[in-house]
């Protein structure tokens, strides 16, 4: 709420020098909308939302979160890789995508992994300008799918990590933490699955929270070979993939 206070604080200044410093008056109008644009569009700004970033462990331990499924094609291969490397996972799961694939969503419980809310629509293109409406529809609707079966997720992530200016108070009525990310795969961006799993490798060290996505838009070829990839070097490298319990999380804190 303080970066709309700064931003009206900023017009309001704005008008009163514009008489007799027009470039004074340019950056007071102007300046505050560019600190509010990083803080929304910035996955690592914590300004209008804390988001996880990390867990708290000393043991060899990594969170692998999985975000965009349920997906037909993708959602059983993967879980077939995380029961071969004894690796457990959570999955940011879109609303309409699991009303249309319930039985996804039981399988990824089944597996013992954790389903973790990523909006109903996944609106990347809006949510940064949502209505405080749309944002508490976007979040009711996704946990209207889930409840009938059986789960209430307790972690969100927005789209691609975009904040809205209503969205930290949406959460807080709702009792969900916003989790976000160390390293990500980029999988649009890569032309080859080893590129992803390089990325999202780089700088690996207990208590990263690592992100990789499933189903379309990213290229059959790469999402869960990427995934594959990802889980025999964790392996390799001693790692373990964990669903970390709410005490070893700090909203925002590197």
């Amino acid at each position: 709420m303080w970066l709309l206070i700064l931003v009206l604080a900023g017009k309001m200044a704005a008008v009163f020098a514009g008489w007799t410093h027009p470039v004074l008056a340019l950056a007071l109008w102007f300046g505050p909308d560019l600190v509010l644009a990083y803080h929304v569009f910035s996955p690592h700004a914590q300004g209008l939302l804390c988001m996880a970033r990390r867990f708290r462990t000393s043991r060899p331990e990594v969170w692998l979160t999985i975000d965009d499924g349920p997906d037909p094609d993708d959602t059983p291969r993967i879980l077939e890789l995380l029961v071969a490397h004894q690796a457990r996972a959570t999955f940011f799961v879109i609303g309409e995508r699991a009303a249309r694939h319930p039985e996804l969503i039981r399988a990824i419980v089944a597996g013992g992994h954790e389903i973790a809310h990523h909006t109903q629509t996944h609106p990347l293109a809006t949510f940064w300008c949502a209505s405080p409406g749309r944002v508490a529809r976007e979040l009711d609707e996704a946990l209207a799918v889930l409840q009938p079966l059986g789960v209430r997720p307790t972690r969100f992530r927005p789209p691609a990590g975009i904040k809205n200016p209503w969205l930290a108070a949406a959460l807080r009525e709702r009792h969900l933490v916003a989790v976000g990310w160390s390293a990500r795969g980029r999988e649009i961006r890569a032309g080859a699955p080893q590129v992803v799993a390089d990325r999202v490798l780089a700088g690996l060290s207990p208590g990263s929270i690592l992100l990789l996505h499933e189903g379309p838009p990213v290229p059959a070829a790469i999402r869960v070979e990427a995934i594959r990839l990802v889980l025999e070097r964790l392996k390799a490298q001693g790692y373990r993939c964990v669903v970390p319990p709410a005490e070893q999380i700090d909203g925002g804190k590197n």
